[in-house]
């Protein structure tokens, strides 16, 4: 048998961290088994779902990287045939019309509310005659469910779940308007498209036992079941907005690497034993069921600062700087891409996102005369400037420009002038960096090239004091 997972978000908003963190557990489980991974768009709720938010989606599945097999599938246009197997459902005797008035379901629900009781359909049209209804009421079709016994669940995560039948009351498949429900549509989608494993977060537990009557209605066979633990925030409480992001779409706008969200989602909830770096090959090979565990995880943004900062410094140096290009607004700029190509080595070794890559290069590609620090300004005193000028003069002489040439050239100005290699590389960075941190000096004016480095000091002559 050939294993389908499928991941099936509503289009009302963003991708959710949640959310990805599903998609990823299915896209894996079926690399893992050799299986397909299909795209269902659920947009039957018609007043909240957006194409927006369908791209939103869309874009960040295609971000993180998990493709999909076949074509995408949106639920709101196979309402047809949702309608159809219901009617089945009404042919075979699996279901039927109920006719309550709205006033007869508020009182149902008021008498249980009065009597401490959960707020459960009392089934009173289950075997009533249609010739008793009211004029004009447009009836609903609901699931003629089981009474007694139980249902069972035996869950991949969970393991087994039992509920009571009389617990699960006759839910609604179409509505007055011939309408299909969602629980109606996920499984007559699920049956349709041959998923054979269903993993989503335990918040659809309970839903899970009502779609399981409908399968056992149809007599149709049900897929396997495996709900995840939600996902937490460092607090304990459930991930809100409260915690920080929660698209994936902010997430790639924060300088958070693919594979470094990957490889973080996947540890949240399942582990192989230590690890904590785990390549995609290595992913879909370890990934299995069993291996996810019971409790919720909690978002750790330490933790995932650090994967990102380890899978910065694996990526190509050329990758980067297109990327930091982009965001600095020099998209397509040749000269100052291959700037950053240079000065990628020394950046990525400092940073933990692509954010902070990008405002820690900045200045290597900044226009003359350069943005500068308070903190910088303070050190470029009359005395420091008037060091800047004499190495100024002693750097135009110097004929090979690199990073051993130029710190070569630097300790001797140093031991000639009687000074501290402090008191000139400190004022040196501020005015060739417009900051007081940067990569190392030499490495820094290497990148910068000779032309452009004497040109700052230039400028910081004419513009300081």
């Amino acid at each position: 048998m050939t294993v389908v997972t499928r991941f099936a978000p509503s289009p009302t908003g963003f991708l959710h961290i949640g959310g990805a963190r599903t998609a990823l557990f299915n896209w894996l489980y079926a690399k893992h088994h050799g299986g397909v991974f299909r795209l269902r768009i659920e947009d039957t709720d018609r007043v909240r779902s957006t194409e927006a938010a369908i791209e939103a989606i869309i874009d960040g599945l295609k971000w993180l990287g998990l493709d999909w097999d076949d074509e995408t599938v949106f639920q709101f246009a196979r309402a047809g045939r949702h309608a159809e197997v219901a009617h089945q459902m009404l042919a075979a005797g699996k279901a039927y019309y109920c006719y309550c008035t709205p006033e007869e379901l508020e009182q149902m629900r008021e008498a249980a509310r009065a009597a401490g009781k959960p707020i459960r359909y009392d089934g009173r049209w289950r075997d009533r005659d249609p010739k008793d209804a009211l004029a004009g009421v447009k009836p609903v079709v609901r699931l003629k469910a089981p009474t007694t016994g139980e249902t069972v669940l035996t869950d991949q995560v969970q393991g087994e779940v039992r509920v009571a039948n009389e617990q699960l009351d006759d839910m609604v498949l179409l509505r007055g308007d011939g309408t299909p429900t969602y629980m109606l549509s996920v499984v007559v989608d699920d049956h349709d498209m041959s998923i054979t494993n269903v993993i989503r977060g335990d918040d659809h537990l309970t839903n899970t036992f009502r779609q399981m009557q409908i399968y056992q209605s149809m007599g149709w066979d049900c897929p396997s079941f495996a709900h995840i633990p939600l996902i937490h925030g460092p607090d304990g409480a459930k991930l809100s907005k409260r915690h920080g992001a929660l698209g994936v779409d902010a997430y790639r706008d924060l300088g958070y690497l693919p594979a470094a969200l990957r490889n973080y989602l996947m540890r949240l909830g399942w582990s192989h034993g230590d690890d904590e770096i785990i390549s995609t090959r290595q992913a879909i090979e370890w990934f299995d069921l069993p291996a996810v565990g019971r409790s919720a995880s909690r978002f750790d943004y330490a933790k995932l600062d650090n994967l990102n900062a380890h899978y910065l410094r694996e990526t190509d140096d050329r990758e980067l700087a297109v990327d930091i290009a982009a965001r600095l607004g020099v998209a397509g700029d040749n000269a100052a891409t291959e700037r950053l190509v240079k000065g990628m080595p020394g950046l990525k070794a400092r940073a933990k996102t692509l954010k902070e890559l990008a405002e820690n290069a900045a200045f290597y590609i900044a226009e003359r005369p350069l943005p500068m620090a308070d903190k910088a300004k303070a050190l470029l005193t009359a005395e420091a400037v008037g060091l800047l000028t004499k190495l100024h003069a002693e750097l135009t002489h110097l004929t090979e420009w690199t990073a051993a040439a130029i710190e070569a050239a630097v300790r001797q100005f140093v031991d000639t002038n009687s000074v501290k290699l402090g008191q000139v590389a400190q004022p040196l960075r501020a005015a060739l960096t417009g900051s007081t941190t940067s990569p190392g000096m030499f490495e820094v004016m290497e990148v910068l090239g000779k032309e452009e480095c004497l040109g700052r000091l230039s400028d910081v002559f004419l513009t300081v004091h």
